[in-house]
């Protein structure tokens, strides 16, 4: 018994071994894999010297010192969306070419030859982008470029290696749902975009310099790898595989599943929110409380983190901004109800989309953001003498009872897709999983977050500014 584990891991290893040497039999996989990865290096190389000689010759070398570690994130980036094609094709290419077959019918479980492939797609782009990278650190060397230093270093090779299994996993999930290697190749696109921009915004990071941010992204990005692999793994049936010729839009089937997991069997509104809304709030108990903790800890977070850099803020703001706010007690704002409804509504759209695309995780984190900047708000007015509990009860918890609580509920619910996508059933397509978290999302959307918002749009609008004219805020 205690030799099963590693058993069942070999068996893993030699799915992996077995789609290493297919990849590497292939010369047209081979060579262009490795003469474009050793080309990027030299032009990123040659890059570098240029922008060095320019930023010396006009007294900015701040900038070419941060180039140097964006064009190795470049390096290693590149490789990894040339090589992302092995993952691609890794199921639907087997299936194509008719050599799947015998490799299904083999006593190997879903999760092992599921690993087993996501090992062997990870590897060969992981070579080439650490190739890449040590072309790239070679050229600096021979051209007398300094060498980023070994934290930078570190968080690059870390991104690079953690932005292979993001990509990786998201291609081989791709490839299993796939009917056809034309149809996973054009489905790339929402792997490699995205993760283009992600690559920009972790840039932004590295020329700022700040290495707490770029940490955090590391962590995120570990996080979704993680979560993708998961989904992989829980959604991985080689029955589907066989069994799925082709993918027709049928938008007929995607309404009515939808409508069924809206309705919930209900017969009339009554029974509807008594038992469907009512049922599913219970569903996002366990989120819904985690949310408020860390709501808490973010307000927390925001509040510190302003008190501590308060002389900074107050540096960076236009002389007299804040005094002036203060002291004319607070300046007549004429924002309408529509327009404050509009504008919650669609915060809560964009963390829903934010979520889909992450498993709930980008949700969560903007989220976090709106309340980490409660607490920086109220932390400015404490900043200059005002009592944060006199601001916070005047002016936020009157429409902040009702907006915070339809946020932390909808953003329960969007935690709840990602614990639903990540957990296994096997009874169901990942399409139907993902339609049936959706409508939750939206039952509790429109039986609950919708009228808490409406509510609290309008007391924010006619109730909040008369509770804050009588607020005397220090001069």
């Amino acid at each position: 018994m205690a030799d099963r584990p590693r058993n069942q891991n070999g068996v893993v290893w030699l799915v992996a071994w077995r789609e290493l040497r297919d990849q590497l039999r292939d010369w047209r996989i081979v060579f262009p894999m490795v003469f474009l990865t050793l080309i990027l290096p030299f032009l990123a190389d040659f890059g570098a010297m240029l922008a060095l000689d320019f930023t010396t010759k006009y007294g900015t070398p701040l900038i070419a010192e941060r180039l140097v570690p964006f064009l190795l994130m470049v390096v290693g980036y590149f490789p990894i969306t040339v090589s992302l094609v092995i993952a691609l094709e890794s199921f639907v290419g087997e299936k194509e070419r008719g050599t799947i077959e015998p490799l299904l019918a083999s006593p190997l479980k879903d999760w092992q030859l599921y690993l087993g492939k996501l090992l062997a797609s990870t590897i060969t782009p992981l070579f080439t982008s650490y190739l890449g990278i040590g072309v790239y650190l070679l050229g600096l060397i021979y051209q007398g470029i300094a060498l980023p230093d070994a934290n930078r270093m570190a968080q690059t090779l870390i991104l690079t290696t953690v932005q292979a299994f993001l990509m990786v996993s998201g291609a081989l999930l791709i490839s299993t749902q796939a009917t056809s290697v034309r149809a996973s190749n054009l489905m790339a696109s929402f792997i490699v975009i995205p993760m283009a921009i992600l690559i920009q915004g972790e840039s932004i990071m590295l020329f700022w310099g700040n290495d707490q941010i770029l940490w955090l992204a590391v962590l995120g990005v570990t996080i979704l790898a993680v979560l993708l692999v998961r989904v992989g793994v829980a959604h991985f049936q080689r029955e589907a595989l066989l069994g799925r010729e082709i993918d027709v839009l049928n938008l007929r089937w995607i309404g009515r599943t939808f409508w069924r997991n809206f309705r919930a069997g209900a017969a009339n509104p009554w029974s509807w929110y008594r038992d469907a809304v009512l049922h599913t709030v219970r569903k996002l108990r366990a989120s819904f409380w985690a949310l408020i903790l860390m709501g808490a800890g973010s307000i927390a977070f925001g509040y510190g983190w302003v008190l501590d850099n308060s002389q900074d803020i107050l540096r960076a703001l236009p002389s007299g901004e804040l005094s002036g706010l203060f002291a004319a007690g607070m300046p007549e704002v004429s924002v309408s109800f529509a327009f404050i409804w509009g504008h919650n509504l669609r915060a809560i759209l964009v963390i829903l989309l934010l979520g889909l695309f992450s498993f709930g995780v980008l949700g969560v984190l903007m989220y976090l953001l709106n309340m980490g900047v409660i607490g920086a708000v109220l932390a400015l007015f404490s900043v200059q003498g005002a009592s944060p509990v006199l601001v916070a009860l005047y002016g936020i918890l009157p429409h902040g009872v009702f907006e915070l609580a339809g946020l932390i509920l909808s953003s329960a619910a969007i935690m709840n897709i990602g614990i639903v996508l990540v957990t296994p059933r096997p009874q169901q397509t990942l399409g139907e999983v993902l339609l049936e978290t959706i409508a939750d999302w939206a039952r509790v959307g429109v039986g609950l977050v919708l009228p808490l918002l409406t509510i609290a749009a309008a007391i924010e609008t006619w109730v909040t500014p008369e509770l804050l004219s009588k607020l005397i805020l220090p001069g």
